[in-house]
């Protein structure tokens, strides 16, 4: 593993040198979106920029390189492109126990519910990936994306179990309302995130 620091936000990130192509590569760092370029031609010649970080599962993906949104329940391209708008690379999964699965290998930065049809809360069909523990789900930020939602309803937020709720009529305007969304997320809990890394380090 090699050891990078965003330059934009100081984020400390771990990257697997084997799973980089021998070129210049760039990704948006997953915490402020900022263009971060690593050339494994010159790993081998220059020092590792920081401390050890928590690592974040970045990989190529179809040439591309990033971390991972996953899309759990219905597919969509306006979905996958939302993904793609905020920096995130799409994972599509059917249910919620595959995402389960693949989220205690490999955490994503980002999880969007979507739904065709909503029902009352809780959603029960997806309590898989939304009844995680608490611990393992302050580490992504969880979208519910269906019709009948009013976008940033913070009760309906609450009331199912998530982070954001989001109409897809809204789909156009995600970069904005997902930046706003995640800069109150992290205002909110930056209290305790800075006593959890704290143990987590000690």
């Amino acid at each position: 593993m090699i050891k990078i620091t965003c330059t934009s936000c100081q984020k400390p990130l771990s990257l697997d040198e084997t799973k980089l192509p021998m070129k210049e590569v760039s990704f948006p760092c997953p915490v402020c979106k900022a263009k971060i370029i690593v050339d494994r031609r010159k790993l081998g010649t220059e020092p590792s920029p920081s401390p050890a970080p928590q690592p974040t599962g970045e990989e190529p993906e179809e040439g591309e390189f990033g971390s991972k949104a996953f899309i759990v329940g219905n597919d969509n391209p306006a979905l996958r492109q939302a993904a793609k708008l905020i920096g995130f690379l799409p994972v599509h999964f059917a249910t919620p126990e595959q995402a389960r699965d693949r989220f205690m290998q490999e955490t994503p930065q980002v999880v969007f519910i979507s739904l065709q049809q909503i029902t009352p809360p809780p959603l029960e069909a997806m309590q898989p990936i939304i009844g995680l523990a608490p611990a393992e789900r302050r580490r992504s930020f969880f979208i519910l994306v269906a019709d009948n939602l009013r976008t940033l309803d913070g009760n309906a937020a609450f009331l199912y179990g998530v982070n954001l709720v989001l109409a897809p009529k809204e789909l156009g305007s995600f970069p904005q309302i997902y930046k706003d969304a995640y800069a109150y997320h992290e205002r909110l809990y930056s209290t305790m995130n800075s006593v959890l890394r704290m143990m987590e380090s000690a």
